[in-house]
């Protein structure tokens, strides 16, 4: 294993340590997701009822949506977390190291992806639970990387804010980007359904493709028409913040 690898695996390491070091600051993370699952379905269940409605079932065209906030959520508390090192200073003594920034980086968004399997298959397991049909493996297949990989991105904005304001106080910053991606999409209905100016957002969103990617398998079935524009938008939405988080990880202390 390269010494680039094993600063990445440090790093995983040491925010997945902190799940069970500081469980408490996981729990809402963990159920935030599902509790919003549960309300929404419960208030707005005979929605699926609309003529358009892809679905007959509210509770499950909405599971996608909470697997994606769950992934959010622990993107942006990767970026409290950093913000968090910043202001207690043991991120500056982390850049005396002799590894490269970019593998510091790669370590912090890593432990996104993987931190999101907590709530995401919490909520999952809750899901089944209240009747919602198995998406089938390779439902499974496509929508596992897309929240993983959503995550990481959300972990990317979370990274951005976090170099620039050096702050806790950006918290509501992160958790917002999080929220206007996935609720400014297909969240809770087809597009056909949504108000104009909705519709009209929800098309040029690309985390609407992600959402749609997720979505497969839990209502319809996973086709590659639907599956490789969800990797391509999510690619170089991740390729963009990436960039800008390497950037911004570059200059930082410079």
């Amino acid at each position: 294993m390269t010494a680039e690898l094993m600063v990445v695996r440090a790093l995983v390491l040491r925010a997945l340590n902190e799940i069970t070091r500081v469980p408490g600051a996981a729990i809402p993370g963990v159920l935030a997701p599902t509790i919003f699952m549960v309300g929404l379905a419960s208030v707005f269940g005979k929605a699926a009822e609309l003529p358009g409605f892809t679905s007959d079932d509210f509770l499950t065209f909405i599971v996608p949506v909470g697997l994606l906030q769950g992934a959010g959520f622990t993107g942006a508390a990767t970026g409290v977390n950093l913000a968090r090192d910043i202001e207690q200073g043991w991120f500056d003594r982390l850049l005396l190291c002799p590894a490269p920034r970019a593998a510091l980086l790669a370590g912090i968004i890593a432990s996104a992806g993987l931190r999101a399997m907590l709530p995401g298959t919490f909520l999952f397991g809750v899901a089944l639970a209240l009747g919602v049909d198995f998406p089938g493996i390779d439902g499974l297949l496509v929508a596992v990387p897309l929240v993983m990989g959503f995550a990481c991105l959300m972990a990317c904005w979370g990274v951005i804010l976090a170099l620039r304001f050096r702050s806790q106080q950006a918290a509501p910053l992160m958790q917002m980007g999080n929220f206007v991606a996935v609720l400014f999409s297909t969240a809770y209905a087809p597009k056909e359904l949504l108000a104009g100016w909705l519709e009209t957002f929800a098309t040029v969103n690309p985390v609407t493709l992600v959402l749609e990617g997720v979505r497969q398998g839990f209502v319809g079935d996973v086709t590659w028409a639907d599956t490789w524009p969800a990797f391509l938008a999510l690619g170089l939405l991740l390729a963009a913040f990436g960039a800008l988080a390497v950037r911004g990880l570059g200059r930082y202390g410079r």
